[in-house]
Formats: C-alpha cells, structure tokens, sequence
C-alpha cells in the first residue's frame, strides 16, 4: 500500500484587509510537515512561497470547517 503524499492545506493571504485563505497543494513531508506547491495565482500574496516547508495547525473556520493552516516555517 502506498502511502498518500499530496494533501490541501490552507495558506494565509498578505494585504488581503481581513483574514482570507487559499485552499492548496502540498506534499507531505514524513516529519509531518508540507512541502508547499505553487504556482501562486496573479494578485495573490501569500505569507509562504511554493518550495517552503511548513508546519500546519489546525483551525476551524468561519463556515463551521476544519483545516490545517500554514503556520509556520518548519526547521
């Protein structure tokens, strides 16, 4: 069996006024952190580049959902 290496976590946005977040790809890492995917769509900033690796946590949503969100940069 193999193991599923792609998973949707969600990036946070710069200068977007209030708190937004894109869903997107990354691959999981055996560590437990993500490799972000890109490519960054035009007239978005977000705070991690595709190509970073971060560590997630979880959050709940505005509309009742969970995900894990980009938190931080992971050593």
């Amino acid at each position: 069996m193999t193991r599923e290496t792609r998973a949707t976590i969600y990036m946070p946005l710069r200068n977007e006024g209030t708190e937004v977040w894109r869903p997107v790809q990354a691959e999981r890492c055996d560590d437990g952190s993500y490799r972000v995917l890109g490519p960054v769509p035009s007239g978005e900033e977000w705070v991690f580049s595709p190509g970073s690796v971060v560590r997630c946590e979880p959050h709940s949503f505005q509309d009742g959902k969970n995900g894990l969100v980009a938190a931080y940069l992971s050593n």
